[in-house]
């Protein structure tokens, strides 16, 4: 398998407080403490935009709305209410299975796993953790959810939607599965001859979707969102199209309207 070089950072929003990014997958955030020439986020932003502060992380492979502060004021207001779980972060994850339930609060505790490094599991020893889970469409073999993140631990939605017996389709951690093909869900699918399969995604399959919190400027709540990247739109394309479930798509905004 070969290895995926990442995409592009989009910039969706900027102004003199404030970075809004959508980060490709295969991306690092920060430094690597052992590979200082890693590609990274920090560093081809300060190249840009001179001083940059972190405000919150994505793992490498997942893609999404990132925040980051331009002054220490910001970085310390916006910092603020990550510590306070003010901040709602929105992730959309294809999980494997059908998950019976429209939505499921995950109250699971988490702890780094002192056997595996760099892994995370459920403890009753450890930190609480609460993820909101909301079914947003099925399919014949997995399902595409919205994780509400309400605590931010390590691995928090992979090792939740793997508690409770949905593991994200992709993750070479959590999962059996480190990519995904057509060929899994295709009938009577061929390739051309002499030329391999390419997979459809081969990292995981988590994408954060929407961030909103109060501006350090105004103090007024906004909302930033991040569109699908290729790899990511590509796995619900070919999912709706060879793994239908009947076209069950809830929009749960739409059935509160008719219910009144």
């Amino acid at each position: 398998m070969k290895e995926r070089h990442p995409g592009k950072i989009e910039y969706i929003y900027e102004d003199d407080s404030i970075l809004i990014i959508s980060k490709p997958a295969g991306t690092l955030t920060i430094p690597d403490r052992y590979d200082r020439e890693a590609k990274n986020l920090k560093n081809i932003l300060e190249d840009k935009y001179g001083k940059i502060f972190v405000v919150h992380r994505l793992d490498k492979d997942t893609s999404g709305v990132m925040v980051f502060a331009k002054t220490a004021e910001a970085h310390k207001f916006i910092n603020q209410q990550f510590q306070d779980n003010q901040i709602e972060k929105l992730y959309h994850v294809v999980v494997a299975g059908i998950v019976p339930k429209e939505e499921i609060n995950i109250d699971i505790p988490l702890i780094a796993d002192p056997v595996k490094l760099g892994r995370t599991k459920p403890s009753s020893r450890g930190k609480e953790s609460l993820t909101i889970l909301k079914v947003l469409e099925h399919f014949r073999v997995a399902t595409l959810v919205e994780c509400n993140l309400i605590t931010g631990r390590h691995h928090q939605i992979r090792v939740h939607c793997a508690a409770i017996g949905h593991p994200l389709l992709v993750d070479d951690l959590y999962s059996e599965n480190s990519f995904f093909m057509l060929s899994a869900i295709k009938r009577k699918f061929n390739l051309k001859k002499n030329t391999d399969e390419l997979p459809i995604i081969n990292r995981v399959s988590m994408h954060s979707y929407k961030i909103s919190f109060y501006h350090p400027d105004t103090n007024q709540l906004v909302t930033f969102s991040a569109k699908y990247p290729k790899d990511f739109q590509a796995l619900v394309n070919v999912l709706r199209k060879y793994s239908s479930a009947g076209n069950i798509f809830y929009n749960f905004s739409d059935r509160l309207s008719e219910a009144e």
